[in-house]
């Protein structure tokens, strides 16, 4: 199966142009019906703190997505494409609190998950307005088990850790990844692909907003911390086939993932004087 990473130059809060962008991009890839499809972290809007103006209420997967624009955008790609389909948006909890999320739709259109980002950027400002989430979770894409995450999340190795004991087995990090910081963005891919023995797709934006310079380097990494697929600092798309007969035989092959600890606490030593 394959996995197409489209990489935008984002139109700063105008969704309508980045609906456009986005559809292009995706018209240009061809996917094959089936496909994965990734869009960057909150793609129709940039990296916006600008919640009142910007945010759209959640629905629930497989509810409707009516009164969510960008969620209705998705919705609309999947099925026009026959592609499933991964994008962020400013989302709204019931209780009214803003959230920075990845979504996701299937070929049918309808919402088959919601990730919250666990990990807000406090030094961009982003935990003064979005609510952190806490849980991770992961969807079914073929015969895949697919954990979403969004950009600052990849610092955190804990949480990638959590989803392969949840037995996934591809990442897909969505992100506005400045590029003060772009050797660390492709470095902790392939460093979460590696010790997860995971496939993982990593979608930047590229451009610059009010605060930051985007430089992409969307890629797509094997199992072995290979990249099989890198879209450099231009606007476009990349895609790669993931193989999950090849994974499972490495797994096999060297079952690190076997030698986890239960997860419980470490024993201080004591230091010597």
């Amino acid at each position: 199966m394959k996995i197409f990473c489209c990489q935008l130059d984002t139109v700063w809060e105008n969704k309508k142009a980045n609906f456009a962008k986005a559809k292009e991009l995706i018209a240009a890839a061809k996917p094959p019906p089936g496909s994965l499809v990734l869009l960057p972290e909150m793609f129709a809007t940039g990296f916006s703190m600008n919640v009142p103006s910007l945010a759209e209420p959640a629905n629930g997967p497989g509810l409707s997505t009516a009164s969510s624009e960008t969620a209705a955008f998705l919705s609309r790609v999947a099925q026009e494409f026959g592609i499933y389909v991964v994008g962020g948006l400013i989302g709204l909890t019931s209780q009214g609190r803003a959230r920075n999320q990845a979504v996701v739709f299937s070929p049918e259109g309808k919402e088959i998950a919601r990730y919250s980002k666990c990990q807000p950027f406090t030094l961009g400002g982003e935990s003064k307005h979005y609510e952190a989430g806490n849980e991770i979770l992961t969807f079914k894409w073929q015969n895949w088990i697919v954990a979403p995450f969004i950009c600052y999340d990849l610092r955190f190795p804990e949480l990638f850790r959590e989803a392969v004991r949840r037995q996934a087995q591809l990442f897909v990090v969505i992100a506005s990844w400045p590029v003060k910081r772009i050797h660390h963005w492709v470095t902790l891919l392939q460093a979460r692909a590696i010790e997860n023995q995971a496939y993982v797709a990593g979608v930047n934006r590229t451009g610059v907003d009010p605060s930051f310079t985007y430089t992409g380097r969307s890629v797509i990494v094997n199992p072995h911390g290979d990249i099989l697929a890198d879209a450099g600092a231009a606007e476009g798309f990349i895609s790669a086939e993931v193989d999950l007969a090849s994974l499972q035989a490495w797994r096999a092959e060297f079952p690190a993932l076997q030698d986890m600890r239960a997860g419980e606490p470490m024993r201080a030593g004591k230091s010597k004087s």
